[in-house]
């Protein structure tokens, strides 16, 4: 592992699946060295400094802007619920068909400074898939989806309620993916920085989602940490734009699915 010299700081050349670290960029707020920035649109959590949030475009942006980013959600919110409404229907009947239980599954999610909320998503595994009731994170061909719980899951259409939370104001349409209470603990005392996610709103999708495969285990978690801190690092509307035309290419080619 090669050493990088930056003025106040030892900092190390971590590897990552994207790409290897190729630069340090300093904080906006006192100059120092902030970020370790990855050819793949990552930052290295291990160095950040605790204030590094206030310099950060999330947290730094204003009331136009937010304004924005919140009309952007609600109309691709709008327009992703108008525009798949036939195929949602016929989805909600395939299900109802195919096995016992209800059409939508709600589970407790973390989002916007650690409030909680109920995200809605399509059933896509058996009513018994956590009867002791142990949170488990999801598996390659995992046994508790049900038939048509793969083919949803694969072409991410037990996603598309999730438009719902977005127009509740809960979740945005790209931001971090939220998780859930029981694995957010975990992951803050194993992660540094992991509870920086909570700054801005949970997405529908996101830049991890889009440069990252599904993980389901704490290095997974930290590596797509890395890609999300990247975006509330820059977050912008025209970088959400770019990640909801990414997404449309990860659904096409079923990239990453579980």
């Amino acid at each position: 592992m090669s050493v990088l010299n930056v003025p106040g700081a030892v900092l190390h050349d971590h590897d990552f699946r994207g790409g290897n670290v190729i630069g340090a960029a300093r904080d906006f707020s006192g100059g120092k060295v902030a970020v370790m920035v990855s050819a793949e649109g990552q930052v290295v959590p291990e160095i950040l400094p605790k204030t590094w949030l206030s310099g950060t475009r999330a947290l730094r942006q204003g009331a136009l802007e937010h304004v924005l980013h919140r009309a952007l959600d609600i109309s691709a919110s709008l327009a992703l619920l108008l525009g798949t409404l036939p195929l949602l229907l016929l989805v909600a009947l395939a299900i109802k068909l195919d096995s016992r239980g209800p059409v939508f599954y709600r589970q407790e999610r973390v989002g916007l400074h650690h409030r909680r909320f109920h995200i809605l998503k399509f059933r896509s595994m058996t009513v018994d898939a956590e009867k002791p009731g142990t949170a488990v994170w999801a598996a390659a061909r995992d046994s508790r989806v049900t038939r048509v719980g793969r083919f949803i899951r694969l072409t991410r259409i037990d996603e598309i309620p999730q438009a719902i939370n977005i127009l509740r104001g809960e979740m945005a349409f790209v931001g971090p993916r939220p998780e859930r209470p029981e694995f957010v603990e975990k992951l803050i005392a194993a992660i540094p920085h992991y509870a920086d996610r909570v700054a801005v709103r949970p997405g529908l999708t996101g830049w991890a989602q889009v440069k990252h495969p599904y993980g389901a285990s704490i290095e997974d978690a930290r590596d797509k940490l890395s890609y999300d801190l990247w975006y509330i690092r820059g977050r912008s509307l025209w970088l959400d734009l770019r990640i909801i035309l990414a997404t449309v290419r990860v659904v096409v080619l079923r990239a990453g699915a579980r």
